[in-house]
């Protein structure tokens, strides 16, 4: 390229209309592709919660809308579950039909005992708990893992605490001193399966 043409293409008055061009058509764009309003609630949900990706768990699934918007990501894995078998099948349907959602699946389920080993789940996502216990709901969640149930027409989020027994390692080898040996009395050898 000459250097006129460097000077033509790189003037500020050229500079100046991209930027303008780019100001109108951002937030055009940007109302053009708005997702639904299942899309907007999961996006409010992840900030909320501050969950940044693991095992999210969404009881009531209904027809699978919510489920599926979870998962904002690859970080994310999502399990449904609902009492009412029209649901699922409605869910899966919707699930089936969204391109790039692998990692999301849709059970039907209806008793009081979630179907996870114990401090398995990082988010658990629900409208109602139905007959689901609290402390079922903690039993599952993982250390720093996150309940956000609804009630009374609110959202109210629940962080599992971090056990006094468990030691945290912030490097590959424990700690800074490089060795390999924690101080965690809660870790073992499985106990069941």
């Amino acid at each position: 390229m000459s250097e006129r043409a460097n000077r033509a293409v790189f003037s500020g008055g050229f500079i100046a209309w991209i930027a303008a061009v780019a100001m109108v058509a951002g937030p055009l764009s940007g109302a053009t592709a708005a997702g639904s309003a299942e899309d907007a609630l999961a996006v409010e949900i992840l900030n909320a919660t501050g969950v940044k990706g693991g095992l999210i768990v969404h009881l009531g699934c209904g027809d699978g809308k919510l489920t599926a918007a979870l998962r904002a990501n690859d970080s994310y894995l999502v399990h449904g579950l609902d009492a009412d078998a029209k649901n699922v099948a409605k869910a899966r349907e919707h699930i089936r039909s969204r391109k790039g959602y692998p990692n999301v699946s849709v059970d039907q389920w209806a008793k009081d005992r979630l179907p996870y080993i114990d401090n398995l789940v990082n988010l658990l996502v629900a409208e109602d708990l139905g007959k689901i216990p609290r402390a079922e709901v903690l039993r599952v969640l993982a250390p720093d893992g996150v309940a956000y149930v609804k009630a009374g027409g609110k959202w109210a989020k629940t962080v599992k605490g971090r056990p006094k027994e468990t030691d945290e390692w912030t490097h590959y080898l424990h700690d800074a001193s490089n060795n390999a040996v924690g101080h965690d009395t809660v870790v073992g050898p499985p106990r069941r399966m």
